[in-house]
């Protein structure tokens, strides 16, 4: 019998410490992430682990980082079959893992009154907020100040020239042998779309612009053939690289700043995660004349001063997380309002979280006073075109407006054709 005692009070001291079957187990928290090659947002991700390993004793992150292709590959086979990380990155066009169940709404997680109200927007569906709007970004025309001089453009931060002046000053610099305008569509679905999309938003309006999205206005409207009219002139006159089909984002950051050079770089305004890297590790060299532009304003436009604001890559809980409440608390140490400025100072962009700019310290600061110049007096619009079609038209979006046009694959006709049979929703 005293043995039997001794077993029980064995067992139940064991309890009490936590050590049945062995050593507590700590709480793995895992993150499937790209931004593999982005040093400041790989190190900004890791003190958010650090940190909140330590206010959390047991619970650890384990980080897997990726290119943002084979991250999506991954994840669409892992989730498929009811497993993935904890925690994975993915930006806001990607619905359907909302519509598919696949990951949590976050309300009752994150503090969201440390996030902006317009970077929520962008993650809401039917009420709820889905994600933690990290990376936040306006769609800049970045231009080499050297090279813009050299063929007679010379402008404040934020200046802009009509498209008639832009069309000009592209034929100079083509004549002159140098790209004008750098775009790579290799392996992203977005960047051959940024000078359109601007465009029409000036052209049409924001209303008439969403209405444009939704289906209820034709792609064979005069508005939206004068702009697309104008994107393929601009690749006849050798606008665009002839590489442009097959030059990836990552390689059109070193062709605008090293070689073979050109003057105009379409970017949102994430472009420093990249370039202000050192040198040696592919960033842009020492003492480059950066300048920022904005947009060519066309001919009768509805909304001269209006421009696209973005929320990029995010972080999203995986509806099958075994330790959602840990993952929400991981989400929000990214949040804290000094990690909020960490993010701005280091990684070089904006955050869909609130910061204190006044008090921000970074060895950077002209440029954000160039990016603050940009931005001044412009009449923000959320998400470009990528982030709002759907189904067929994203689709028939990414062949077409990101590729084809500026690439000289298709005629004007046959664009407006492809667009209007995948996005119309009249009748």
């Amino acid at each position: 019998m005293r043995k039997g005692y001794e077993l029980l009070g064995t067992a139940l001291l064991a309890t009490l410490l936590g050590v049945t079957g062995g050593p507590a187990r700590a709480q793995t928290i895992s993150l499937w992430s790209h931004w593999a090659d982005e040093k400041s947002k790989v190190a900004f991700v890791t003190e958010a682990a650090t940190r909140f390993e330590a206010k959390h004793p047991g619970a650890k992150v384990e980080i897997t980082w990726y290119q943002k292709g084979p991250l999506n590959t991954a994840l669409q086979s892992a989730l498929r079959a009811g497993k993935g990380p904890d925690v994975f990155y993915a930006d806001p066009f990607q619905v359907e893992y909302i519509e598919n169940g696949l990951i949590l709404p976050l309300d009752d997680l994150l503090r969201t009154d440390r996030l902006e109200d317009w970077a929520k927007a962008a993650w809401t569906h039917d009420g709820k907020l889905y994600a933690l709007p990290l990376e936040a970004q306006t769609i800049e025309l970045y231009y080499n100040k050297d090279l813009a001089k050299q063929y007679g453009v010379e402008m404040p931060a934020g200046g802009q020239l009509d498209t008639a002046a832009f069309m000009d000053f592209v034929k100079r610099a083509n004549d002159g042998g140098t790209t004008p305008i750098v775009v790579g569509v290799a392996d992203r679905d977005y960047p051959g779309a940024y000078l359109t999309g601007e465009l029409l938003l000036k052209k049409l309006g924001p209303d008439e612009y969403s209405k444009l999205i939704a289906g209820e206005l034709p792609y064979s409207d005069p508005r939206v053939v004068e702009v697309f009219t104008y994107i393929h002139d601009l690749a006849e006159t050798g606008g665009f690289p002839k590489s442009i089909a097959s030059l990836k984002l990552g390689e059109s950051h070193g062709y605008f700043y090293n070689n073979p050079g050109g003057v105009l770089f379409p970017m949102g305004s994430f472009y420093p995660s990249r370039a202000f890297n050192p040198p040696a590790e592919g960033g842009q060299p020492d003492g480059f004349p950066l300048g920022m532009m904005n947009y060519p304003v066309p001919p009768d436009a509805a909304c001269p001063t209006c421009k696209t604001n973005r929320v990029g890559g995010s972080y999203v809980v995986n509806a099958g997380s075994e330790h959602p409440d840990l993952a929400g608390a991981f989400l929000n140490e990214m949040a804290e309002p000094d990690m909020a400025q960490m993010w701005v100072a280091t990684v070089l962009g904006q955050t869909g979280a609130k910061v204190d700019y006044s008090t921000m310290e970074t060895n950077h600061r002209a440029y954000f006073d160039d990016l603050a110049a940009s931005n001044a007096g412009t009449q923000p619009f959320l998400g470009m075109l990528l982030d709002h079609l759907r189904g067929a038209c994203l689709d028939t979006y990414k062949q077409v407006v990101n590729v084809g046009l500026p690439a000289g694959l298709v005629t004007v006709d046959q664009a407006v054709e492809m667009m209007d049979a995948a996005c119309s929703q009249r009748g």
